[in-house]
């Protein structure tokens, strides 16, 4: 089923509609769903698709002259190529010489596995780039799950092959909405739980058995030795670094409420100095983000670590520190807590405030607001008045029209509405220098009257239920 990345794909077509060599390169973590999109994209069109493997340059070349052998309709007798040199030499040839109605595609799909096998496959790949591919109609994708090898190795300035490409796309996991899409059937309070505990990774996301409940999927699937996600995080973590040990614990601190890198090094007992880096390169694979009040700067003094991906941050509050009683074979028990009760609700609570922003990004994106936002983010800080700290769950700005949105989030049952309004209102002033405002109050059911005739009055409070938050999907 492929779901979501319509503006990717809608790019890759657009480049392989233009006329001379192009060269696109993909990457993003590993089951983010780059495979299933290039699959998507090269279905109707004539594609060498080669996938390289962790062996040795002599069995990915013997792979790679079987594909290619097969698709160029050649005898699989032939013996394979000695080198890249002579296996992209060959690829040349081939799109000199097509005569196909439609430009010729060469996928490589996890081009560093064969990159960090022979360290001069890029070095032979800029040379085919540059002495044969950049004269034919061919089109050219890298492929690759190494995003830092892809970054510094294929885009970087000192990599050979940088300035040959002609496009790039970083998968992300999906927002959540089309993780809602993913999940046919689902109820709306589901979806949330769903998008909490999986966080937008198409691939765990496959996983969910429709026909079970959302605390029987989590529990078979994260809270069982042998669930498909119970270990998922550090199999991730021993592919991606070297020292794996360290940024486990580190994560483990964050799961526990660390948000500093002072308070990260107390509880791993590491020194302060040295957390940066391990914060540093988990922030480029996706899985934390240091975020500050939106205004203040990512250098402010109320900027925070937190985790960027729910998946990582429900597997670290929830599965990490129980795993001694999972292998004990108490994990139902465990399921049970981290599926239902007050902790577990506080946690989704928290990720409704994610996905409200998310909404209201969309929104904006879609000129559904009553002004055109800028930036959109959170804030928190001081109450000079009350002298108590304050937060507000979602801001979206245009510091050059001085408009400001402010939302409040509330993922429960009930609660006093007329009151969050109120207090919304004065949150708002915590945020100078604005001119016009607007409120936005997001509940995870329906409002009462009262509040529907406040917010109808007042003509700038909108409210918004959990299930018009997913409106997008009828």
């Amino acid at each position: 089923m492929f779901v979501g990345r319509e503006k990717e794909l809608e790019s890759l077509e657009r480049a392989y509609a233009k006329s001379g060599f192009q060269m696109a390169v993909i990457y993003g973590r590993r089951r983010v769903g780059k495979t299933t999109l290039i699959d998507e994209f090269v279905k109707d069109k004539p594609t060498l698709y080669f996938t390289a493997q962790q062996k040795t340059t002599r069995q990915n070349l013997e792979l790679f002259s079987a594909v290619a052998y097969k698709m160029f309709s050649l005898p699989a007798s032939l013996p394979a190529f000695a080198s890249w040199g002579d296996a992209l030499s060959f690829v040349v040839d081939q799109a000199r010489s097509w005569q196909g109605g439609q430009p010729l595609v060469f996928v490589f799909d996890e081009f560093p596995y064969a990159a960090e096998a022979d360290r001069s496959l890029p070095s032979a790949l800029q040379s085919a780039i540059d002495h044969g591919l950049s004269q034919t109609n061919a089109r050219l994708i890298l492929c690759g799950s190494n995003e830092g090898f892809m970054e510094s190795e294929v885009l970087g300035s000192k990599s050979p092959l940088y300035g040959r490409r002609t496009m790039q796309l970083r998968l992300l996991p999906f927002d959540y909405l089309d993780t809602a899409r993913m999940l046919p059937g689902a109820s709306t309070e589901e979806r949330v739980d769903y998008y909490a505990t999986f966080g937008g990774t198409p691939y765990y996301l496959s996983q969910i058995d429709a026909g079970k409940s959302y605390e029987e999927n989590v529990a078979e699937l994260f809270f069982d030795r042998t669930g498909l996600l119970y270990e998922e995080p550090l199999m991730l973590l021993r592919q991606e670094l070297h020292e794996p040990a360290g940024y486990n614990s580190v994560l483990d601190a964050m799961g526990s409420g660390a948000t500093s890198p002072s308070r990260i090094a107390d509880a791993v007992g590491m020194n302060p100095n040295s957390v940066g880096k391990y914060l540093r390169t988990l922030a480029e694979l996706g899985i934390v983000e240091k975020s500050a009040p939106l205004g203040g700067g990512p250098a402010s003094k109320h900027a925070v670590w937190h985790f960027k991906d729910p998946f990582f941050s429900y597997w670290y509050r929830f599965v990490s520190k129980y795993v001694g009683s999972i292998e004990e074979g108490a994990g139902q028990a465990v399921a049970g807590y981290a599926t239902s009760g007050q902790v577990f609700l506080t946690y989704v609570g928290r990720q409704f405030e994610e996905i409200c922003l998310q909404w209201t990004r969309r929104e904006g994106i879609a000129g559904r607001l009553p002004f055109v936002p800028l930036e959109y983010g959170r804030w928190w800080g001081t109450d000079p008045q009350l002298r108590e700290e304050a937060d507000v769950d979602v801001v979206a700005v245009n510091a050059i029209e001085r408009e400001l949105l402010v939302g409040e989030c509330k993922w429960r049952n009930s609660f006093d509405e007329v009151a969050a309004i109120e207090t919304l209102r004065s949150r708002a002033e915590l945020l100078r220098g604005y001119g016009q405002k607007h409120y936005v109050l997001f509940s995870k059911g329906e409002f009462n009257s009262g509040a529907k005739a406040q917010a109808s009055r007042s003509g700038d409070m909108r409210l918004v239920t959990a299930q018009e938050l997913y409106a997008d999907l009828q």
